[in-house]
């Protein structure tokens, strides 16, 4: 009897994410992973143009890793962190509040980037409740997102993930995108709205709208809506789940704004893709709004592997990578890769427009085209039989790829993106 494949066992139990099986019911099986590339069964290999959704920055089953957190099995593997800690959890906390904007001084642990918004939106409003503020509003930009728990969906504006939901949702008001156009108009209509008091926190993805299609941004109108904000109390929550450890030129990209957030959602390349963690930092204003005698003034939220020492050791590990010369000049190479192949590219009567942002590259194909529809699917298919691993969003092809790429594989990138237009 024929061995079945992994796809055919796969249809027979698996829901998967982000998918109508009904018109994709077929997954390709991958076996292995290792720097840039990914394997499948019959052993194609596939450059992970997007770092697997933003995680594997440092590439794929990295040794440095590994061994870390192989020592780390041997020693402590999972316990509760309520009422107990461990090292890894303490020295996390202070490695990353050594390269967090200097007003973080806590941090909470959950388990992905959806808690972790959930975890901030929930901060910003048990803490006016805390200071019997009682404020009940969030606000948020247009077209953000930041998850799939009810709160991360309350306060993302993509309907394609939310239509079904939307009865249900916390009270969210939006504001479109700062720039430098629009932001005089958009501070007085905030100085008018902050008047009825009642605005808790106000949520953003920093410089770089991810699911958006890679909507990129200017920082000094969002600094400046940053300031008004804070004055008046709102809590400000940067999103950088996506946007983390390096995507954008600097460690985080609030680290490019001037107006630091009063809270921080980090996960995906916290963890460098080897486990999932999340962690939601706050200020010490924010923490001593929960520090109280009343037990009920805490922060009750938990998850049952929050902060995992595993986890916790390979953030650690990521952490070390990060900070040292050799990523960061693996990280310039991909800035100024990316460059040069923009001054091209960009001049391709196909290409409607492009941006960059550190090693984040997006262009815009010069056409109308569905976010899921038939024109996006034939361009996945394309990349793939060309052995590059490329979500397009709508019309909308992006790079970010591992930061040990090779040269010769993002060329290949490239030479994919380029013979992809000529199925427009």
């Amino acid at each position: 009897m024929r061995l079945k494949n992994l796809s055919e066992r796969d249809q027979k139990h698996i829901w998967h994410p982000l998918t109508q099986h009904k018109l994709h019911p077929k997954m390709l099986g991958i076996v292995k992973a290792k720097g840039a590339l990914l394997f499948d069964e019959k052993g194609k290999e596939y450059i992970d143009g997007i770092s697997s959704w933003y995680t594997s920055v440092y590439g794929h089953c990295n040794n440095f890793i590994l061994e870390r957190v192989g020592r780390q099995m041997q020693q402590l593997d999972q316990v509760v962190f309520s009422g107990f800690t461990h090292e890894p959890a303490v020295q996390l906390s202070e490695e990353l509040i050594q390269i967090l904007p200097g007003n973080q001084a806590k941090l909470f642990f959950s388990d992905n980037g959806s808690t972790a918004t959930e975890i901030g939106i929930k901060m910003a409003l048990q803490y006016h409740f805390n200071k019997s503020g009682r404020r009940n509003v969030m606000l948020a930009l247009e077209n953000g997102f930041h998850g799939d728990t009810f709160g991360a969906m309350s306060v993302s504006g993509l309907s394609v993930y939310n239509g079904p939901f939307e009865d249900f949702f916390i009270d969210v008001e939006r504001i479109p995108v700062p720039t430098r156009d629009n932001v005089a108009d958009i501070l007085l209509q905030l100085e008018n709205r902050l008047k009825e008091n009642n605005i808790a926190g106000f949520i953003y993805e920093p410089l770089v709208q991810g699911a958006a299609a890679m909507k990129m941004y200017d920082s000094r109108p969002l600094s400046r809506i940053l300031d008004l904000l804070q004055s008046h109390g709102v809590l400000t929550i940067a999103d950088e789940v996506m946007t983390g450890f390096g995507k954008t030129g600097t460690h985080f990209a609030s680290d490019q704004i001037g107006t630091k957030p009063d809270i921080i959602c980090l996960s995906k390349a916290l963890t460098a893709g080897l486990l999932p963690m999340a962690i939601t930092s706050c200020s010490q204003e924010v923490y001593d709004a929960f520090y109280s005698d009343e037990m009920a003034k805490g922060l009750f939220h938990a998850h049952t592997y929050s902060a995992n020492p595993l986890a916790c050791t390979a953030a650690l590990a990521g952490l070390e990578l990060l900070l040292s010369e050799e990523m960061q000049s693996n990280i310039q190479r991909v800035v100024k890769s990316h460059r040069e192949f923009d001054k091209e590219i960009g001049q391709h009567p196909k290409v409607a427009r492009t941006r960059q942002c550190g090693v984040i590259y997006a262009l815009d194909i010069d056409t109308e085209m569905e976010r899921y529809g038939n024109l996006r699917d034939r361009l996945f298919d394309h990349f793939m039989d060309n052995g590059v691993f490329l979500r397009p969003l709508g019309n909308t092809i992006y790079i970010l790829a591992p930061y040990v790429i090779t040269h010769e594989q993002l060329q290949k990138i490239y030479g994919t993106i380029r013979s992809s237009l000529d199925l427009v």
